[in-house]
This record gives structure tokens, C-alpha cells and sequence, in this order.
């Protein structure tokens, strides 16, 4: 005699990014978890998570059995500092707020546990890359994930008979790789004003000033400091602009970056980004020039030709991955 099926219980998800936090609630029993009471609010009307939460659950009547929470920001112990919005918590007093335990992962834990319920139409791809050949499912592949949004985030994603484990990394801190004439200028104007310049200081939602900034400098321009969407408008509305050249270039040093990790990590069956950047920027990333980078490895060319890349166009990836890891552990 079977034993009987546990019943269905409620989390809290959340995917709390440096610019935005999104709240949902799921419910165990299926492969792909559903996603009700979505909500998004910005961080800075928020003083902390708890006060965010606690809205949350209140306006939406929330009773939930437990939570989790991936975070843009290190996991090790039990405070966490968001990377780049002022939250800072402990994960023991959260519990106590809200009333529930708590776990919390990195977003790009997140990620990775969500590519397995992804499903085609959840992925534009760049590029004109073969689908790879079908495989038994005990076979291990290999991703990256590069995700720029409010920072750069960088992960590896190992998935092997439907269950993903992640690699965290905190690769968005490497040093800026120029790999242009053009690009060693950019490099020759930011280093007196960061001293040391990361990749993120330019392939971010938040970098993408700078990178306009420079971009000006270097071809001789007067600029303004710009807010990223302010620069994809101008983009947008003349397409001759120094803010579409802004994207231009950030689409082949996104491309080119990618490649790098994808080598890094040995990451032969795929390249996904996610975010809501990618998302916003896809017309100057399917241009060509993030395609052109991505595969411009000198020797190892041949080896970047066959890996795809795509863009997770899922409106609420980290959500969805937050659940999934959630029904899963």
C-alpha cells in the first residue's frame, strides 16, 4: 500500500535585487510551481526587508509555512548586506518579523534552479547556434549564467537528472578585460576615476552611465551624467546618438565578457543571461555585436561557435527559481 502524498503547503518566494524586490506566494506539488499574489516594489521605498515583507504578506493576507529568499549579495552566515541597495539583515531576526523560518540563497542560486522548469518559449536566442544533439539525461551539462541588472552576476549552473546545483561566484568583480583599441581608451578614462575598474563598473544597469560617460570622453563629446533608461530613450529615439553607440558597445563587452566565463567555466552547453537589462537591451544585443565578441577567443573560436547563447525572457525568472528550489529542498 502507497503511502499517502503530502499535502500541498504555501512559501513565501522572493527575489530581492539592488533596484527592485518581487514577492510571490507558491505552493508544493508541482513541477513547474505556480506564482500567485506576484508583487514588485521598489527597494527605495522600503527602509528594510522586514518593513517590505511584513507589507507584503499583510495587504495580500499571507499565510505561509516558511520562506525563501534569493538575495543579489554573498550568502555566508547569517547577516547579509544587498550588494547594492542599503538592506542589511539578519536571517535569525527576519524569521522572528515575519513570523516563519527563513531561508535565504543567492539569486543566482535561484537561477540555476530554475532552468530545468524553463520552457522554450522562456528563452530568445542570440545567435545562429544548432540546438545541441539530445543526450541521456544522466549525462552532467555545463552553463553560465551572466546576468547584468543592477550589478553583474555571474554563476556557473551544473544540471544532471533534472536537478541543478550551482557554483556561486562573485565573477562580475573581475578586472574590465579591454579587448579593442577603442576599449583601452574607455579603460585610460575610468582607471583615474575608480582606481581599479571591474567588469561591472561597465556591463551593469548601473555601469552603463559610466560607460556613457566614457564613451563621450573618448570620442571627444560633451556628456551629461545619464540614468540607464534615460540612455536607452535617447537610444531609441536616434539611433545616431552617443547613447546608441553607448549600447552598441556595451552589447560586444557584455558578448565578449560572456565568452570569457563561458571558457572560465567550461560552460560548453550554454550561456544563458537573465535580467531585466538583457531584457530591455535585446534589440542592440541581437545586433550582432554581442554574437561577434562572444565568439572572437583567438584559438578557441571554433569552441565558442557552438555554444548557444540565450536570453531568459521569463518575466519572473528568480521568482520562479526561488519556488522551484523551494518545492524541491
Amino acid at each position: 500500500m502507497s503511502e499517502p502524498s503530502a499535502l500541498p503547503s504555501t512559501i513565501l518566494v522572493a527575489d530581492i535585487g539592488g533596484t527592485n524586490a518581487r514577492f510571490a506566494l507558491t505552493t508544493t506539488g508541482e513541477a513547474r510551481p505556480p506564482l500567485h499574489h506576484l508583487q514588485q516594489v521598489a527597494t527605495a521605498d522600503f527602509a528594510s526587508l522586514s518593513d517590505a515583507l511584513r507589507g507584503y504578506l499583510r495587504e495580500h493576507h499571507g499565510k505561509a509555512s516558511r520562506a525563501v529568499i534569493a538575495v543579489a549579495s554573498p550568502v555566508a552566515g547569517d547577516a547579509i548586506k544587498i550588494t547594492n541597495n542599503p538592506w542589511a539583515f539578519s536571517i535569525r531576526q527576519l524569521a522572528v518579523d515575519i513570523g516563519m523560518p527563513v531561508e535565504v540563497i543567492n539569486d543566482f542560486t535561484a537561477m540555476a534552479s530554475v532552468l530545468p522548469a524553463l520552457q522554450r518559449q522562456d528563452l530568445e536566442s542570440i545567435g545562429d547556434v544548432p540546438p545541441p544533439a539530445e543526450r541521456a539525461e544522466s549525462t552532467s551539462r555545463c552553463y553560465a549564467v551572466v546576468g547584468p541588472g543592477t550589478g553583474l552576476g555571474v554563476g556557473g549552473v551544473i544540471v544532471r537528472k533534472g536537478h541543478a546545483a550551482v557554483i556561486q561566484s562573485e565573477g562580475g568583480h573581475v578586472g574590465f578585460a579591454p579587448g579593442t583599441p577603442f576599449e583601452i581608451e574607455l579603460l585610460r578614462v575610468l582607471l583615474p576615476r575608480f582606481g581599479r575598474v571591474s567588469a561591472e563598473r561597465l556591463i551593469s544597469g548601473s555601469g552603463l552611465s559610466n560607460l556613457h560617460q566614457a564613451v563621450c570622453e573618448v570620442e571627444g563629446l560633451a556628456s551629461t551624467t545619464m540614468s540607464a533608461a534615460e540612455i536607452s530613450a535617447a537610444a531609441r529615439e536616434n539611433p545616431d546618438s552617443p547613447s546608441a553607440r553607448t549600447l552598441s558597445v556595451f552589447a560586444e563587452l557584455l558578448g565578449s565578457f560572456a565568452g570569457d566565463v563561458a571558457l572560465a567555466l567550461g560552460a560548453w552547453d550554454g550561456v544563458l543571461l537573465p535580467g531585466g537589462v538583457t531584457q530591455k537591451l535585446l534589440p542592440w544585443i541581437e545586433a550582432g555585436g554581442f554574437r561577434r565578441r562572444f565568439e572572437d577567443k583567438g584559438r578557441h573560436s571554433a569552441i565558442l561557435k557552438r555554444i548557444p547563447t540565450d536570453v531568459i525572457v521569463h518575466p519572473q525568472a528568480g521568482l520562479l527559481g526561488a519556488a522551484v528550489h523551494a518545492v524541491s529542498g
